[in-house]
Order: structure tokens, then sequence, then C-alpha cells
């Protein structure tokens, strides 16, 4: 179990460092689904960006991973609404089936799950 823990972890610094630098490959995408209530969109954007490639790369940092796993649960709080105004508003990205985003809502949870495993103790 230790080995696919370890797997996991760096596959999801992968996942997120690659969705951060996406923040600034495509900051369009991003601006797209930002709430009308949120200012700043461009700056949220990318500063999500950088946060994102920063946790990443810190949840390598044993010294840090649990304390990054929780800055990733918070994260993947923060940006729910982002996820829920698009699956109410599915013109905004009109080539991606509405059922996606609704599906999309419940997989935040599964990240979330995915995360806390890496703020407890790795068991022996």
């Amino acid at each position: 179990m230790k080995i696919v823990r370890v797997v996991l972890k760096y596959l999801m610094a992968v996942f997120y460092v690659g969705a951060g630098v996406n923040h600034f490959l495509n900051p369009d995408f991003y601006m797209k689904i930002m709430p009308d209530y949120l200012p700043w969109h461009l700056e949220l954007v990318f500063l999500s960006g950088v946060i994102e490639v920063a946790l990443g790369a810190f949840l390598l940092l044993p010294r840090y991973t649990r304390l990054v796993a929780w800055g990733i649960i918070a994260l993947l709080v923060a940006v729910f609404p982002a996820n829920i105004h698009v699956a109410l508003n599915p013109h905004i990205l009109p080539d991606v089936s509405p059922t996606f985003h609704w599906i999309r809502l419940p997989l935040q949870g599964v990240l979330i799950a995915w995360a806390y495993w890496y703020t407890r103790e790795p068991q022996s």
C-alpha cells in the first residue's frame, strides 16, 4: 500500500503543477468560468495558478505534505463555486457537455478525499 500512496502522491503533484501552469497558458478558459461576483478575474486566475503550482511542488516535500494536503482541500473548496457556476450556466463552455459539469461536482469530493489521505500519517 505504501508504493500506491507514493505513486498517487506524485500523480497528484503532477496534476496540480500541470493545472497551475495551464492557468498561465490558457487564462481565457479560466476567466470564462469565474463567477461574476468575484473581482479581478485575471489576477485571481493567475493567483490560483501560482497556488496550484506551489501546492503541487511542495506536496512532494515530506516535511510539508500534511500541510499542503490541507491547502489542496482548501483550494478545492474555494474553486467549487466556479464549478457550480459552470454547471448552472453551461453556455459558458458550449463545447463541453452539460452532463460533464454535473458529474464533475461530486468528483470534487473524490479529489478532496484523495488530498485528505495525505493529511493522515501513513499506516505501516
